[in-house]
C-alpha cells in the first residue's frame, strides 16, 4: 500500500518503483485507488486504470489536478536511486514526481478552500484512442467538470499556460518511372522535392503573443520516403512535415496556411491536434499564478491541457522535474523541486 503519510520525495520514489509502463498501469492504479479510498473526504471511481477522487464540499467552484500514471518502457533505470538532491528512475521527472504531489495533496488537504477533482489516468504516452482522460470524457464527462484544470507535467516549477496544437502532413512530389541506364526518359521525383526543402529553409516561424504569452511554431520536415529499386528513377517522392502551431490558429486554419506554404504540391493531412489558450484572465488561474509565483511561459509542446480545453476547461502545465530530461535513461527530478511543488500547491488550495 502506498503511504501518502511520507515525505512527498519518498513517496515519488516509492511510486516510481512500481513500473507502470503504458497499458500495464494496473498495479499502480490499484494502490492509487487503495489510499485514496482510504480517505473519508473523498469520492474515489474508477474506469480501467484511471482513477478520479473528488470532494463534495458545496463550493461554487471546483479545480482539477491530473497526472499520467504510466511511463515510457524502462531502460534499465529501475528501481530508483538517490544521490543528493536527486530521484534518479524511469518517470521520475515524467510525471511520477507531479502524481506524487496531487496524492500529498489528496491526502493532506480535507477541507480545501474549493471542491477540487484528481485524476490519475493510464496511457498517456501512447496513442490517443488509448488514453484513459479521453475515455472518462467519452464515458464519464461529468467526473472531468470544472472550472479550471492543472496538469502536473514536468515544468520546472513554472507555469506553462496552453499548448501548442500540431498536424503532420505528407508533401508528394511526382515524376516519370525510368531505368536508371536511361534516366533522361524518366522524371525523378526524388529530385524533385528541391522546391519543398527551398521553402521549408526559407521558412519564417510565427512568434504570436497569445493571451499575453508568446509561442514560437515551428515547420519542419520529419521524414522523407522515395525510390523503388537501385536501378528505378522514381515517380513519387514524399516530404512528411510536422507544423507546431500556436493556439490562436484552429486545426483548419493551420492546414489552410500549411496549403498556402506548399502551393503547387499534393498535401495529404495525416495526423492533428488541437492546441489550448492559455486561460490565464480566468480569476482561478490568477489565483493559481499568485500562489505559484514566477512568470509564466508558453508551452511550446503538445499535452493533454488541449484535451481539458476542449471541453471548455481552462488549463496550465505545472509541475517539478525538467521536460528535457523526460524519457532518457538517465531521466531525474530535484527532491527539493517536488517539495517546492507541494509548497505552492498547498498554498493554493489552503489560502
Amino acid at each position: 500500500m502506498l503511504d501518502l503519510t511520507q515525505d512527498v520525495g519518498a513517496l515519488t520514489a516509492a511510486i516510481v518503483d512500481v513500473e507502470s509502463v503504458s497499458g500495464a498501469e494496473k498495479a499502480l492504479a490499484d494502490l492509487v485507488e487503495q489510499a485514496l479510498r482510504a480517505l473519508p473526504h473523498l469520492t474515489v471511481d474508477r474506469s480501467g486504470d484511471t482513477v478520479v477522487a473528488r470532494t463534495f464540499l458545496g463550493y461554487g467552484e471546483r479545480v482539477l489536478i491530473a497526472g499520467h500514471l504510466d511511463t515510457v518502457p524502462v531502460a534499465d533505470n529501475l528501481p530508483s536511486r538517490v544521490e543528493g538532491d536527486l530521484l534518479y528512475g524511469c518517470g521520475t521527472t515524467d510525471m511520477k514526481a507531479g502524481v506524487a504531489v496531487a496524492l500529498k495533496l489528496a491526502a493532506t488537504v480535507a477541507a480545501p478552500n474549493r471542491d477540487v477533482t484528481y485524476v490519475f489516468y493510464d496511457c498517456e504516452e501512447v496513442e490517443a484512442e488509448r488514453n484513459g482522460l479521453n475515455r472518462v470524457a467519452r464515458d464519464h464527462a461529468d467526473w472531468l467538470a470544472a472550472d479550471f484544470a492543472v496538469l502536473m507535467e514536468p515544468t520546472d516549477g513554472v507555469i506553462e499556460g496552453g499548448c501548442q496544437g500540431t498536424l503532420r502532413a505528407d508533401v508528394t512530389v511526382t515524376g516519370k518511372r525510368a531505368h536508371s541506364a536511361r534516366s533522361w526518359f524518366g522524371v525523378n521525383a526524388i529530385h524533385g522535392i528541391e522546391p519543398v526543402l527551398a521553402r521549408l529553409n526559407a521558412y519564417e516561424a510565427r512568434l504570436p503573443v497569445v493571451d499575453g504569452l508568446q509561442y514560437h511554431e515551428g515547420l519542419n520536415a520529419v521524414g522523407i520516403r522515395g525510390g523503388v529499386a537501385g536501378n528505378v528513377i522514381p515517380d513519387e517522392c514524399v516530404v512528411s512535415v510536422n507544423y507546431r502551431f500556436a493556439p490562436d490558429l484552429s486545426i483548419e486554419q493551420a492546414q489552410d496556411h500549411v496549403r498556402e506554404v506548399f502551393d503547387g504540391f499534393q498535401v495529404a493531412f495525416t495526423d492533428t491536434a488541437p492546441g489550448a489558450r492559455p486561460g490565464l484572465t480566468h480569476p482561478v488561474a490568477a489565483a493559481f499564478t499568485t500562489a505559484v509565483g514566477g512568470t509564466p511561459r508558453a508551452k511550446l509542446g503538445w499535452t493533454d491541457v488541449a484535451r481539458f480545453s476542449a471541453l471548455g476547461i481552462p488549463a496550465v502545465n505545472y509541475g517539478p522535474g525538467d521536460p528535457n530530461l523526460a524519457h532518457q535513461q538517465g531521466e531525474f527530478v530535484s527532491l527539493s523541486k517536488i517539495a517546492e511543488s507541494e509548497r505552492a500547491m498547498l498554498d493554493w488550495l489552503r489560502t
